[in-house]
């Protein structure tokens, strides 16, 4: 009966995406990185598909990113959300603050390369998207990129150099103590070639009372031109979808910041609004994001 049971299991991972979800894994930098493939049932080989990057510190499996994956794939585009693994292997769920944190904005832009080379077997019509951080980390690994092998990007509610300056400048107010000294003893940490060195923080991003080595720490705090995800985008050659939500409290500033890019890059970059709408994109929004991804998709084929 052993082969019989393998003989079920090579026709299950045999199916054509009309089977709906499937979990993978994929290692990259010694760790096992996990995702989510959604594919309608009229997959063929030209069949757009969307790579999907989280926000901070989240998951593939949080709201927003399965709402628009799910709605892109009713409107005939497939889908993979994966989560990055923040230095923990077969992460799951929102990242435990408990945990001690090891890792840099930068790493996001490795995971991502490699999902988008795992699924170009899949479509020849490959794009990235990104929610919050996750845009910018999209951005990142655009711009790291002489020739990126996608067609498109899109950056839902990116993460812009003033949301990134608004968090180093409320860090005494939400964590109670100055973020000089800390950021300070990280540099000089990672310039003494001792990264790795593991730090008491009063907080970390959205983690009070974290363990945070002195390379993870420096990363998110100093500031980096990578954090500005507009100046980033001005700089590339593909074509840009940027959503912006007219109810946003997390990111307000998506349109001030991108409008002067898209304003002139001849069509390339295109901003849009989604009225109503907050940072997370909930329920009937989901299909707005996705109404608008179909139709840029559409425009860039």
């Amino acid at each position: 009966m052993q082969w019989l049971t393998a003989l079920a299991i090579l026709f299950v991972l045999s199916q054509p995406a009309g089977a709906g979800e499937q979990e993978l894994e994929l290692s990259v930098g010694g760790r096992t990185t996990l995702a989510t493939l959604r594919t309608p049932a009229s997959m063929r080989p030209d069949t757009p598909l969307v790579v999907m990057t989280h926000g901070t510190l989240a998951h593939k499996d949080m709201e927003v990113i399965q709402g628009v994956a799910k709605a892109l794939e009713q409107r005939g585009i497939a889908s993979l959300a994966h989560t990055l693994s923040l230095g923990v292997d077969r992460r799951r769920g929102m990242y435990d603050c408990a945990t001690r944190h090891d890792y840099v904005a930068d790493d996001a832009a490795a995971e991502i390369g490699a999902w988008v080379n795992r699924v170009r077997g899949l479509s020849s019509q490959v794009y990235v998207f990104g929610h919050s951080r996750g845009g910018n980390q999209v951005a990142r690994y655009l711009a790291a990129s002489q020739a990126p092998p996608v067609a498109g990007a899109v950056l839902l509610a990116p993460v812009t150099a003033r949301a990134e300056a608004d968090l180093r400048a409320s860090y005494a107010q939400t964590y109670g103590k100055l973020l000089e000294p800390f950021l300070e003893q990280a540099t000089k940490e990672v310039a003494a070639g001792r990264g790795g060195e593991w730090m008491d923080v009063p907080g970390f991003i959205y983690c009070r009372n974290a363990v945070v080595t002195a390379r993870a720490f420096a990363s998110f705090y100093a500031a980096d031109a990578g954090q500005d995800t507009a100046a980033l985008v001005a700089r590339l050659k593909l074509p840009v979808l940027v959503l912006a939500a007219t109810k946003d409290t997390v990111v307000p500033d998506v349109v001030a910041s991108f409008a002067p890019s898209a304003d002139s890059s001849g069509g390339r970059i295109k901003l849009e609004k989604i009225e109503d709408a907050d940072h997370f994109f909930r329920d009937l929004f989901a299909e707005d994001v996705a109404d608008r991804i179909a139709e840029f998709i559409k425009q860039t084929r």
